[in-house]
């Protein structure tokens, strides 16, 4: 059985994260809670390790995980021709529960597997998620479930899906959102809701450039709506 540390408790905790930043760093898996459902994460520049996780999930190379920060400005080290109108969305809800489909850096030396030159970038609002992305930087994190299987809202539902394919598993308690991020495509002129999640259409188009009013949301015939059980990080066709 893989360890499990309890975080409630302060010492269990930073024991955990210490022994969660270690396997990470080894190229391991680890389970953590973050501000919308558990994520299964990796190093997201260890390649084999995303392979790894992506062989945990049952998922091939053109479903790739989305990449969670622990701080706003490394956006700007992972993406390019960021849009300004991203600038107010990242200030207005990072961290939290949206995120954004950029341009990624091309002198990147990383594989998150088929992302037809895009990255999914989001910061999200748990202190525990943060300290982890803090100490080992940006990570690769899909929802933590078994593709196809209900997203695991507990520690428990992770382990009872994911097993010994995981090597730390974090326990912050139940996950305290339950709805997926939303998506937001911003690698044009003109954003496209992806997925509608926690965060509205009516909360984001504020922030949208004008005409706000043509901006279009998924889904397409070919990109169905996921449900809340989806994956909480990436995108519609990920589930």
């Amino acid at each position: 059985m893989s360890p499990v540390f309890d975080c409630s408790s302060e010492s269990l905790r930073r024991e955990g994260v210490a022994r969660a930043a270690e396997a990470l760093r080894e190229g391991k898996l680890v389970v953590l809670p973050t501000d919308t459902l558990y994520g299964v994460g990796a190093d997201a520049f260890n390649a084999e390790a995303v392979a790894a996780l992506l062989a945990a999930k049952g998922r091939g190379r053109h479903m790739p995980p989305p990449v969670l920060v622990g701080d706003v400005r490394t956006m700007d080290g992972l993406a390019i021709d960021i849009p300004d109108y991203v600038r107010g969305l990242v200030e207005e809800f990072w961290p939290g529960p949206l995120t954004v489909v950029l341009k990624a850096q091309p002198s990147l030396t990383w594989d998150l597997g088929d992302t037809n030159g895009t990255v999914a970038l989001r910061m999200p609002d748990h202190d525990l998620a943060l300290e982890v992305l803090r100490e080992v930087g940006p990570m690769a994190v899909s929802s933590a479930n078994v593709t196809g299987w209900p997203a695991a809202r507990t520690m428990v539902d992770a382990a009872t899906q994911l097993g010994a394919a995981v090597f730390v598993y974090l326990d912050g308690g139940e996950a305290r959102g339950g709805l997926a991020s939303t998506i937001l495509d911003c690698t044009t002129d003109e954003p496209v809701i992806l997925r509608e999640g926690a965060l509205s259409r009516e909360q984001l188009e504020p922030f949208f450039p004008a005409p706000s009013s043509q901006t279009q949301s998924a889904p397409t015939p070919s990109s169905p709506t996921p449900s809340p059980d989806s994956d909480p990080e990436r995108s519609p066709t990920d589930e």
